[in-house]
């Protein structure tokens, strides 16, 4: 198969000859053989590369979740790096007074909370408002196109982890949805997709052929990318989602848990494509540093009947009937509760602690449902 950034460097170079190129872009912009866009971009006699734009985890991939980038030079082009994860999450006339297009090339994962795709949004944004040409370079969904999961965000709930009505698995790669933002939800900027070629909807990114670059420190490979749509709504409670482990959105704990005892209760219920095995480990860093954590780590069976959202969404309801007295949620600010953000809704916490998500995941079908028919006409690939 071909990447979006293959098939340009061989058909489309020429259409942006002399052009004043930006470029957004991390670690995971590379071709087939791992040589970075940046480096392709900044060694071709026919581009002009004027300017590159870092999001969140910044332009080399170094810097943790949530933790704000500065703007700075590039010490390898001597290009500057404009941050999209610092004061403004959206470029200014200033940062883009040196580019005529600008070209999105980032490996997103697959599941609605991850800030790439708005990244993206708000690039384009900026690009309709200043008349910039935008560019897609498409790169695969990795946890396949085939599959959603959840429900769609409503919009007093909307925030850089969810600031579209996408469901939590989405399904869809970051041009198809730079599409879908086009056409569906207003943001009308000069925008061309260039697809991948060879790339079909079921394929997950093991079998693609190519090199696995991780898009964020936690981001550890297929079983956690899979997990994750689920798993993530971890991060609005108080138990741990792994992160300063090796396994994170894979071991999912706290201090006050039996893990035996939450493996042998998670398993009963027998959910498709997966087992929880009771587990013991110590956070290095954030929720619960340094403690011993006792809980489970989800191993993946059969990644095409696991459905990561009921996954997540059982263990995080079974835990918080098992130890109702310790099981929180976080309070984000202002009276907000980050697992809001997360899920969507304000409504997903009071079903968890009264036990009724089964109500909850058959009203998703309806939403995922309407999404699925929206989607259609921006779908690439076959």
């Amino acid at each position: 198969m071909k990447l979006g950034l293959d098939v340009f460097f061989e058909r489309k170079i020429q259409e942006f000859k002399g052009k004043r190129i930006g470029l957004v872009t991390n670690m995971t912009g590379v071709n087939h053989r791992l040589v970075p866009t940046i480096d392709l971009f900044h060694g071709h006699p026919d581009i002009q590369l004027s300017a590159l734009f870092a999001p969140e985890h910044g332009i080399r991939g170094d810097a943790k979740e949530g933790e704000k980038l500065d703007s700075f030079i590039d010490p390898y082009t001597k290009v500057p790096v404009y941050s999209l994860y610092g004061t403004s999450k959206k470029p200014s006339i200033e940062m883009l007074d040196s580019v005529d297009v600008i070209f999105f090339d980032l490996q997103d994962i697959g599941a609605r909370y991850y800030t790439f795709i708005y990244t993206m949004a708000y690039v384009m944004e900026a690009c309709a408002e200043h008349g910039k040409h935008f560019v897609v370079l498409d790169r695969p969904n990795p946890i396949s196109g085939s599959l959603m999961e959840g429900n769609l965000v409503k919009k007093d709930v909307r925030s850089f982890v969810g600031l579209y009505p996408l469901p939590n698995r989405h399904g869809m790669t970051v041009g198809e949805i730079a599409l879908l933002y086009k056409h569906e939800f207003g943001i009308h900027c000069d925008l061309t997709v260039i697809p991948m070629e060879g790339w079909e909807r079921d394929m997950y990114y093991d079998q693609t052929g190519l090199f696995w670059v991780p898009p964020s420190p936690n981001t550890t490979g297929m079983d956690m990318s899979i997990l994750y749509p689920g798993t993530c709504l971890v991060e609005g409670t108080n138990l741990s989602e792994g992160r300063g482990t090796t396994r994170p959105f894979e071991f999912i704990g706290s201090p006050y848990i039996d893990g035996y005892r939450l493996a042998k209760v998670f398993n009963e219920k027998s959910l498709p494509g997966v087992l929880a095995r009771p587990i013991s480990f110590i956070p290095t860093y954030q929720k619960h540093k340094d403690t011993v954590c006792e809980g489970v780590q989800l191993h993946v069976v059969d990644r095409h009947s696991l459905n990561s959202f009921k996954t997540g969404l059982t263990l995080i309801e079974t835990i918080a009937e098992m130890y109702h007295n310790d099981f929180e949620f976080l309070e984000h600010s202002n009276g907000k509760f980050f697992f809001d953000l997360l899920a969507g809704t304000k409504d997903l916490r009071a079903r968890i602690l009264s036990g009724d998500t089964k109500t909850f995941l058959e009203e998703c079908e309806e939403e995922l449902h309407a999404f699925s028919k929206q989607k259609q006409p921006y779908l690439l690939y076959n």
